[in-house]
């Protein structure tokens, strides 16, 4: 009886664990596709769920957990900040690009994935020298430095990049034109999405607008979902994987402007993204999706069903980001890693983990 008491204690003990520890990890993906929200807070996906019938391509996420955002300097993080915990695993100071607390650039987990022989791409609907694509290829102390970020990007071997910036590439201060650099490196240079449906091998740089790309519904349309699956069809030619990061990037700037339509477009066309990257994933079954954010924005509150129709259904707290913490979902090979309530640099640790690389930061 003493013993079987005993063997009850310890059960109790282990099913009591913090859930911000680290769970072992069962078996490992061949490729990472890590897709950011950028202002994607609880309320945001709500919002959406809402005004799409109360459904989600995002319901097909499994495994959830939280990410704390703040940053090394402030409660509040930037989207440089926050990338940069991602792509590094350490905390940083807001607007830094690639770099420490201390500006010291630190390798990431593209340019990792780039050294054990998998193919590596960035998608965004913003600029892709903007905040969060620049924090996974660039090393700057701020992120307003555009043009020194677009050539960051010919300091690595970077196999798909789709987006907009076109004018930090071609119309430069310093008179390059870094399109025929890339050009010489053996990129596929394009300009106009249509472009995409030609490339089927090799490298590609997709620069689909002069700064960001226009939002979803004035303009920019089915993009984001195209991009991605093309990146995804480019880089899985590669046997040894592929690690991938995929933006939805304008779901912030709906929150910045308080404008509730904004922000749903965005999302929904993100989870329209989500929808076919997971087609893919499950049917490839060795690829690992995990989607979060790295912040919320807009203080975002829900007070009534109709979403878009009725002004007062919805509430914005402020025109700037929120420390509060964010979703994160994981699905495939390794998804119980993401699991519980942790900082977001340690999404850096777990997508290393899962892809089996050692990291000498």
């Amino acid at each position: 009886m003493k013993n079987i008491i005993i063997i009850s204690v310890l059960l109790f003990s282990v099913s009591c664990a913090n859930p911000a520890q680290e769970l072992k990890q069962t078996n490992s993906p061949k490729n990472v596709i890590f897709m950011i929200g950028d202002g994607m807070g609880i309320a945001q996906i709500q919002a959406a769920m809402i005004a799409n019938g109360n459904t989600l391509n995002l319901d097909r996420m499994i495994s959830t957990g939280f990410s704390k955002t703040s940053s090394a300097s402030d409660g509040i993080t930037d989207s440089a900040a926050g990338a940069t915990a991602f792509s590094i695993g350490k905390k940083t100071y807001n607007k830094a690009i690639g770099v420490d607390k201390d500006t010291v650039a630190q390798k990431t987990v593209l340019e990792y994935a780039e050294e054990a022989g998998l193919s590596t791409g960035l998608v965004a609907t913003s600029s892709i020298t903007h905040a969060t694509p620049a924090s996974f290829i660039a090393h700057q102390p701020y992120r307003n430095m555009a043009e020194e970020i677009a050539a960051d990007f010919l300091k690595t071997d970077i196999d798909v990049f789709i987006g907009g910036g076109k004018n930090y590439f071609v119309d430069r201060k310093d008179g390059e034109d870094l399109t025929l650099s890339l050009k010489s490196n053996g990129y596929q240079v394009i300009f106009e999405q249509s472009g995409l449906a030609n490339i089927t091998s090799g490298k590609l740089a997709a620069l689909l607008a002069p700064d960001g790309m226009p939002p979803f519904s004035k303009g920019r349309g089915d993009m984001l979902a195209p991009s991605a699956m093309k990146a995804i069809e480019l880089l899985n030619q590669n046997e040894k994987g592929f690690f991938l990061m995929i933006e939805g990037s304008q779901i912030d700037w709906g929150g910045h402007g308080n404008d509730i339509e904004y922000v749903v477009s965005e999302l929904l066309d993100f989870d329209n993204t989500i929808g076919q990257v997971l087609d893919f994933a499950e049917k490839d079954g060795n690829t690992l999706v995990i989607i979060t954010a790295d912040h919320e924005t807009g203080g975002l509150t829900i007070l009534g069903d109709d979403i878009l129709g009725d002004s007062t259904a919805t509430n914005f707290s402020t025109d700037y980001h929120t420390s509060v913490m964010v979703p994160v979902y994981a699905k495939g090979p390794g998804e119980e890693a993401f699991v519980g309530t942790y900082e977001n640099n340690l999404i850096f640790n777990k997508i290393m983990s899962a892809l089996r690389i050692d990291s000498d930061n």
